[in-house]
């Protein structure tokens, strides 16, 4: 009871993680070219797999999303590699001679958010978590293989 209140609570804090993040996307008009759309394609696929996770109830579903959560766990470090990089770029058009750690300070607090991508991270553990040692994985049906027999 306890584990499954818990998995519950994760996959609403996912869910919420994923539509929060969304919407701020789109506001900030987070379209504009292929790698931007990374992290959309990535939500509403993950979306789409926990639909068909639970209308279908086949472990498939599920191992999909697994996967997608290790497709946030890639796109997070990709997403502040490319957020520093746009950065360090916009400030050494600016500061053509900047260099060294002020260069970092500023690339790092920069008007793109470097660190925002790291959202992608967390979701995918949150993701990940929720499909922990799941009941559909379960050889016996509709046994939690955490609780005592």
């Amino acid at each position: 009871m306890t584990l499954s209140f818990v998995r519950t609570f994760l996959l609403l804090i996912f869910l919420m993680g994923v539509a929060g993040s969304a919407v701020e996307l789109f506001l900030l008009g987070h379209t504009e070219e292929f790698w931007q759309y990374l992290p959309l394609v990535l939500f509403g696929t993950s979306l789409l797999l926990l639909g068909w996770h639970m209308v279908s109830r086949v472990p498939t579903g599920l191992k999909l999303f697994r996967y997608a959560m290790g497709l946030f766990l890639i796109a997070g470090p990709i997403g502040l590699f490319l957020h520093y990089r746009e950065n360090v770029a916009f400030e050494l058009e600016m500061y053509p001679n900047m260099g060294g750690l002020e260069l970092f300070w500023e690339a790092i607090t920069g008007a793109t958010p470097a660190l925002a991508p790291g959202t992608m991270v967390l979701l995918g553990l949150l993701g990940w978590l929720y499909t922990f040692r799941h009941p559909r994985f379960s050889k016996t049906p509709n046994i939690d293989p955490d609780q005592k027999r």
